[in-house]
C-alpha cells in the first residue's frame, strides 16, 4: 500500500538531527510521499529548503506555505508578495496553514481573518489549493470561505475534529477533510468514528500532523511520546474499521485523492523484494527504538 502524508511539520525542532532516518522509516512504512507544513513565512521557507535539501530528485517531499493563525498577529502589507515569491517554487504546491483559531486566540480574531482573506485572495489569484485550519470558529470561517470558494481551485479542512454540522457544511462548500490520530484518541475523537463514513472516497486524505497527536491506539509508544509520519498506518486502520472498508481501499482512495489535490507525481509500486526489504528495515528500526 501507498500512503501520502498531507501535513507533517519536519520543519519542528524536536525533528533536528534526524529528519533522514525519520524519512526512511516512513518510506518503510508505505508514506511514499510527504508534504510539509508551512505555518509562518520563516517557516514556510524552512519547509521548502528542507524539500530541496532531503529530496533532489523531487519526486518524495513537498510543502506548503501560509501563515498559521497563531501567527497571524504578526501579518503586514508585504507578506502577501514574500509569500507569493515562495509559492513560486516548485516543490510548493498550496497555500497555507491558515485559517481561524478562535480557541486559543493567540492573534486577534481580526487580524486572523485579515490574514485569511489575504491567503484565500492569494490562492484565487494564483490557482493554488489551500491547506486550511480550524478550531472553534466553525460559523464565520465558513461564512469566509463562501466568498471565495468559487475562486479556488481546491481547499482541505486540514486535520478535521469537528461535529457533524461543522463536517456537512464543509462537504457542502465541496472541501477536502483530512483525518488526523485524533480519531485513535478514545477521550476525545470517537465522535468522528461515525462521521468518517460520510466523507466521500474523493474527499478524503490522510495525515499524521507529527510531531503532535501521536495515535493512542500505536503499541509499543515511542518513548519520547512523538508521532512521526512512519505511524500513518495507524490512522489508516481506524479510518477503514469506522468506514467498514479495507485498508487497502482506503489506502488506494486517500493516496489518489491526495495525488490528485496537491498534483504530486506517481511513484513506482515497490517490487516483491523491495517490500520485504522495507518490512525487515521497518522492524529493525521498531526493535532501536
Amino acid at each position: 500500500m501507498q500512503l501520502i502524508d498531507i501535513g507533517v511539520n519536519l520543519t519542528h525542532a524536536s525533528f533536528d538531527e534526524q529528519r533522514p532516518a525519520l524519512l526512511e522509516r516512513a518510506f518503510s512504512a508505505g508514506v511514499c510521499q510527504l508534504v510539509l507544513t508551512g505555518t509562518s513565512l520563516a517557516e514556510s521557507d524552512h519547509a521548502l529548503s528542507l524539500c530541496q535539501q532531503l529530496d533532489p530528485q523531487g519526486d518524495r517531499l513537498f510543502s506548503t506555505a501560509g501563515v498559521h493563525p497563531h501567527d497571524a498577529r504578526n501579518w503586514n502589507s508585504d507578506d502577501t508578495r514574500r509569500l507569493r515569491a515562495i509559492l513560486a517554487e516548485p516543490p510548493v504546491k498550496a497555500v497555507g496553514e491558515c485559517g481561524l483559531d478562535f480557541n486559543r486566540d493567540f492573534s486577534p480574531r481580526p487580524l486572523q481573518e485579515k490574514a485569511l482573506e489575504e491567503q484565500l485572495s492569494l490562492a484565487a489569484d494564483l490557482q493554488l489549493p489551500v491547506f486550511l485550519h480550524e478550531r472553534d470558529a466553525h460559523p464565520r470561517f465558513v461564512q469566509i470561505l463562501r466568498d471565495y470558494r468559487d475562486r479556488l481551485p481546491a481547499a482541505v479542512v486540514h486535520c478535521f475534529t469537528g461535529e457533524q454540522r461543522a463536517l456537512f457544511d464543509y462537504l457542502d462548500l465541496d472541501l477536502h477533510i483530512g483525518i488526523t490520530g485524533w480519531i485513535c484518541d478514545e477521550r476525545r475523537g470517537a465522535h468522528l468514528h461515525p462521521l468518517v463514513r460520510d466523507i466521500p472516497a474523493g474527499r478524503l486524505m490522510l495525515e499524521s500532523d507529527a510531531p503532535y497527536l501521536l495515535p493512542r491506539t500505536l503499541r509499543p509508544k515511542p518513548k519520547n511520546g512523538r508521532n512521526e509520519p512512519a505511524f500513518l498506518p495507524h490512522v489508516l486502520r481506524e479510518v477503514a474499521l469506522h468506514r467498514q472498508e479495507s485498508p487497502e481501499q482506503v489506502a488506494r482512495q486517500s493516496t489518489a485523492c491526495a495525488r490528485a489535490f496537491f498534483d504530486l507525481p506517481a511513484i513506482a509500486e515497490p517490487s516483491d523484494e523491495d517490500q520485504e526489504n522495507a518490512r525487515e528495515s521497518s522492524s529493525q528500526a521498531d526493535r532501536r527504538r
